[in-house]
């Protein structure tokens, strides 16, 4: 319904009237072609939106009782049959699994930010009622190859004013400082609403030998259906961004080394 970012770029109001599901992220590239080539902050939140919006409803979950039986009833309503067909999208959903039967429940999650590091996180906004945060970090630092270490979070907002957690992970990996291909790469299950849905964080290793400038379309490609998993793809579609990062380490090495050889 409205749209705004600062900066705002050419093209963003766009984005008005598209659906935030899945087909979102084709009207991103197509309205903000430079920004999706450029890795830039706003690609990256607004790739965000489709697999938010595939989960935010479960924030009602906190505040109303009746939530699941709602659900329920909904599935069992013909009109509704194509919305709750989820079988085979992602481990946690697969032939079988738990997850077709009951919706997750969360886990009480402490406040992400570290007091002793300020700048680790931005603030957060103040959200009244229910409300959803998908919330995430890709650290890069270098020692011989690249080293990621990325984090990501969906929480929602319970009466209470505290948060739950419905998934979180945290990833592992290195790259080739030279060729930005992925040398390893390891995914750590911290919180899933199913009991199936770690199945996923093995196959993660399938990526190893990926570009990662190319881990968007490629982890849709070798993580699809039940080999992956909707939340962790995301988390690691976003390392696509890493080498924007290494630029910027790369820019900042050779300000630092001008300016010692100009004095």
């Amino acid at each position: 319904m409205s749209i705004a970012a600062t900066p705002s770029p050419a093209g963003l109001q766009g984005l008005k009237g598209e659906r935030a599901g899945g087909r979102l992220r084709g009207a991103i590239a197509r309205a903000l072609p430079e920004e999706v080539r450029a890795g830039t902050p706003l690609h990256l939140l607004l790739d965000d939106l489709a697999g938010v919006s595939l989960i935010a409803p479960w924030a009602w979950s906190r505040w109303d009782p009746n939530w699941l039986e709602d659900i329920q009833r909904r599935k069992a309503d013909p009109r509704f049959a194509a919305a709750f067909n989820r079988e085979n999208i992602c481990a946690g959903l697969r032939t079988g699994s738990s997850g077709l039967s009951f919706a997750g429940d969360g886990i009480a999650t402490p406040d992400l930010r570290d007091p002793a590091d300020p700048e680790g996180l931005h603030a957060f906004p103040t959200l009244e009622g229910p409300s959803m945060r998908r919330a995430r970090r890709i650290d890069v630092s270098r020692n011989g190859a690249i080293r990621i270490d990325a984090h990501f979070q969906d929480s929602a907002s319970t009466p209470d004013g505290d948060r739950s957690a419905l998934h979180e992970y945290s990833l592992r990996a290195t790259a080739d400082p030279v060729s930005m291909v992925l040398l390893s790469i390891e995914a750590e299950p911290r919180v899933l609403p199913f009991a199936e849905c770690p199945d996923a964080a093995p196959n993660v290793s399938r990526l190893v030998g990926a570009p990662l400038a190319e881990l968007r379309d490629i982890v849709l490609e070798r993580l699809k259906g039940p080999a992956g998993c909707t939340h962790l793809n995301d988390a690691l579609r976003a390392l696509a961004e890493v080498p924007v990062l290494v630029g910027m380490m790369d820019a900042q090495d050779d300000a630092q080394a001008a300016a010692a050889s100009a004095h």
